[in-house]
């Protein structure tokens, strides 16, 4: 496991990211150029060595629901992969869907899963601007109405929701 500063050293190694403390000793970067409302890249980098990189829609990641990923036992190369990663994923424009009235979510509904078909091919369902948007990686393949039309889809496409 890589120490503090050890993983310091390589955040600070992207000019592109500002530092900026936070309490507890923990250190957030953040990428001001992002066209993305997401600014911080690095999350509560703690004197402890934990820390939590933002990887959003990025694929082959382990992700908590905000789509964070923890980077305790991250490796200097891998940290440094993931966060080029991330840097290049907040420097492409976000998908905006065309400006209409769509009806809210159901409460029950997921923001974000995973499906995958037979062949091994994944795709990501996300739940953004009142619509469901389907990704293929960062590839925007289709948006949907509601989850049930999306659903739909995925299954007469031959996908299954992964748990």
């Amino acid at each position: 496991m890589l120490t503090f500063e050890e993983k310091q050293a390589i955040i600070a190694s992207f000019p592109e990211l500002q530092e900026k403390k936070v309490s507890l000793g923990r250190l957030n970067y953040q990428y001001e150029e992002s066209l993305h409302e997401k600014k911080n890249v690095v999350y509560h980098l703690h004197p402890n060595g934990n820390g939590f990189v933002y990887a959003g829609h990025l694929k082959g990641y382990q992700k908590d629901d905000k789509g964070m990923v923890n980077i305790r036992d991250y490796s200097a190369d891998d940290l440094r992969t993931l966060i080029e990663k991330v840097i290049h994923m907040l420097s492409q424009p976000p998908y905006v869907p065309p400006a209409k009235e769509v009806g809210g979510a159901d409460a029950e509904e997921p923001q974000e899963e995973t499906w995958r078909n037979k062949e091994g091919h994944t795709l990501l369902l996300v739940r953004e601007n009142e619509l469901w948007n389907l990704y293929d990686g960062a590839h925007l393949e289709s948006a949907f109405e509601s989850y049930k039309e999306a659903a739909l889809y995925l299954h007469e496409e031959g996908f299954r929701h992964v748990e």
